[in-house]
Order: C-alpha cells, then structure tokens, then sequence
C-alpha cells in the first residue's frame, strides 16, 4: 500500500474564511466534479483551465495511488467509489474537527490582533456549540473592537470551565419548559449558583431531529424510533443536547436502551451528526435546523430552547463583557440571526437575567437562595 502523508498550513490574508472553513485542492476538486457532472463545467468552477484540472487529476491520482474520476467521451463525469469514500471522510473529518478548527483560527487572529493593535479587548468564551457564535465574534470584532476567543466545548464542560476560571463567560442552551426537569436540575445546579452566576440573553433556536432528505423512514418524534431500523447518531455525554434528548425520551416514558445505536460512538457537535446522517453513516440524530441545511438534509422540529452565556456577577462591569452586551443589543447581531435557519432573536439579548426566572423548573431549596436571585443588579432584566 502506497505511503501517503497529511502536511497542514496556514496563512495570513484577507478575512474570506469563516469558523471552521478549511480549503483543500483535492477535495475542493472533488467536490465540483460530483456538483457539475462534467470536468470542463468543473474547471470553469473552479476558475480554472480544463488542461490545468484535468493535469491535476492525473497528479492527484498517482498521489493517492487510486483512480478518482471515470469519464468517458459524451457521458458525465463521476467520482470513483473510491474517490466518493474519500470525499465522505474528508468531510465527516473536517466537521467533527469543527470545534477545534475554530478555536485554533481564534488563537491565531488573537495573536495577529495584539500583535497589530494593543488595545483591541479580548473575551475567552468556553460554550456549547452553535453556529450563530461565530458570527457574533466577527460583528464584536467589527462594531466593539472586542476579539472573542471561542473554545467550543459541551454546554456542562463550558460551564466547569467558567467554575474553574478558564474563561469569563460560557454559554449553554436550555430547552423552554416550565415543568420539572430533573435532569437539567442535577446537571445545572451544581454549576450555577443563585446570586453568584448571572446570565446574559443571547439568542433562541429550535432543536428537532435531522433525517435524510425527503424523511425516508418517516421520523416525527423520538419515541418513532423505538423499533426503527433506523440508525440513531446520538450526542457526547456532557453536551446540553445528549441531555436535552435523555429529557424528551424520559418525559416520552421511553428507555434509552430502546432505540438501536444509542449507546454507540456519538459527535461533538450539530455539524457532525448531520455530516454523519448525510454520509449515510446514520439515519437520524438531533440538531439544529442550520446544521441540517447545511448538510441537504431534512427537519423535523421538536423543541425551543434558550441560548444563554452566563458569568460571574462580579464580572459584569468588567470592559469586555460590557461590550460583548452590546453587540448583543445591536442590529448587527439580529439581522445575522435572521439569516440563519432555525434562530430568532431574542427579545432579552445583551440583558441579565435572573435564574429564577429565565429558568421557571428551578427550584431553589431555600427562601435565601431567592433573595440572593432576585437581589438588584445593573442593568439586569426583571
């Protein structure tokens, strides 16, 4: 078997990435071969001579010791299975790494920004993942001159990383129930501490299963699984949507050990999951609806949530956080909301909050605890 090495780079330049964008030449390639059927349409793509693709198709070839492409005079070009597994696992493999991209392009606009200018603010961010933070971190660049440093890691992980002082705000998504949630309460309570934490309002989003275009199997719920074939991609443990699907299933009276694969090998993030349903990896798992659009596939909501960052009390004059709430409050940050499938802005966005009340199935254990809640606070809402 023919030896094949992986080398990475990267480099300065306009801001034309976003997140976890990573540009390939093989895959960027591949991928307009399979979009447009032809090598010339290909190409002309890719803003590139037919010589030029079909010279680097051959070098491609002889890299990877397999054929790539099959293409015959008067019938459209397609990819080898070869070259379409290939294609599949770049891609399951750059989203699962979505987190990690992300964060790495953070580290190394942070250093370019302090290196250019000094005085620009910086946040560090731990938070669960969404695919509206992103673009809050280039509208804070832009409107505050404030650099958030996002580290995107499981709702209950980015919240220990706020207990342990690894960050100044963490963000995490709850679903809008007004009933008992035991297991939000045992995840949360030990985190957030009535007084001490306050939230922030951020943004408002829908979860509900992702399935294959056109919802082959006909998944309308999660309890439509149980006694499915249908292959369910689930979430990390530590990750507010693992808990919030542990949630529906006991509030729908179903065992988890009732839906096949659930217990198996899950994602770390909405992106992955949908990659993996997409790749016919799986048939179903939960997200969001702008990871399923970005992946072709169907959705099917289930339920709303709160997307909150909360922080320490004494934090919330601190510069950084004061400009953070404001891009929170701008137009920037709604009219990106709006172009993402599946949020809404929230009418608390940039505003504090109190537990009690952007969290109706808490319940505290002492009347002091609620004094300690419902004590004033600059700017909070109530």
């Amino acid at each position: 078997m023919k030896t094949r090495g992986i080398h990475l780079q990267y480099t300065f330049g306009p801001p034309d990435q976003r997140g976890a964008e990573v540009q390939n030449p093989l895959f960027d390639l591949l991928s307009a071969v399979r979009e447009h059927g032809s090598i010339q349409q290909a190409a002309k793509a890719l803003g590139a001579s037919y010589r030029h693709i079909w010279g680097s198709l051959k070098q491609w070839e002889e890299a990877m010791g397999e054929s790539l492409v099959v293409w015959t005079q008067g019938q459209p070009a397609r990819l080898t299975p070869f070259a379409e597994r290939l294609l599949w696992a770049e891609t399951r493999a750059r989203t699962r790494m979505t987190p990690h991209i992300e964060a790495l392009r953070a580290e190394l606009e942070r250093v370019l920004t302090e290196a250019l200018d000094g005085s620009q603010h910086v946040l560090t961010i731990y938070a669960s993942h969404d695919l509206a933070l992103p673009h809050l971190r280039e509208i804070a660049s832009t409107d505050e001159r404030l650099h958030i440093d996002l580290r995107f890691a499981g709702s209950i992980d980015a919240l220990r990383a706020l207990a342990e002082g690894r960050c100044l705000v963490a963000g995490f998504h709850v679903p809008r129930i007004r009933t008992a949630a035991p297991l939000f309460s045992r995840a949360l309570k030990p985190l957030l501490k009535p007084g001490q934490h306050k939230l922030i309002g951020c943004t408002q989003r829908t979860q509900g299963l992702m399935v294959a275009r056109g919802n082959p199997l006909g998944l309308h719920a999660l309890g439509d699984l149980v006694g499915s074939p249908a292959r369910f991609v689930n979430r990390q443990e530590g990750s507010a949507t693992r808990l919030l699907t542990d949630h529906l299933l006991q509030q729908a009276g179903v065992a988890p050990s009732a839906i096949a694969t659930y217990f198996e090998p899950s994602e770390d993030s909405h992106l992955a999951v949908a990659a993996a349903i997409a790749s016919g990896v799986g048939d179903a798992g939960m997200g969001i609806e702008a990871a399923a659009q970005a992946f072709g596939l169907d959705f099917v909501p289930i339920v709303a949530e709160d997307y909150f960052l909360v922080c320490l009390k004494d934090a919330l004059e601190h510069p950084a956080v004061l400009r953070l709430r404001q891009v929170l409050h701008g137009e920037h940050w709604q009219t990106a909301l709006q172009a993402l499938p599946g949020y809404t802005g929230a009418d608390s966005a940039g505003e504090v909050l109190s537990l009690v009340r952007a969290l109706p199935w808490w319940n505290y254990r002492s009347a002091k605890a609620q004094r300690l809640e419902a004590a004033p606070v600059a700017g909070a809402s109530t």
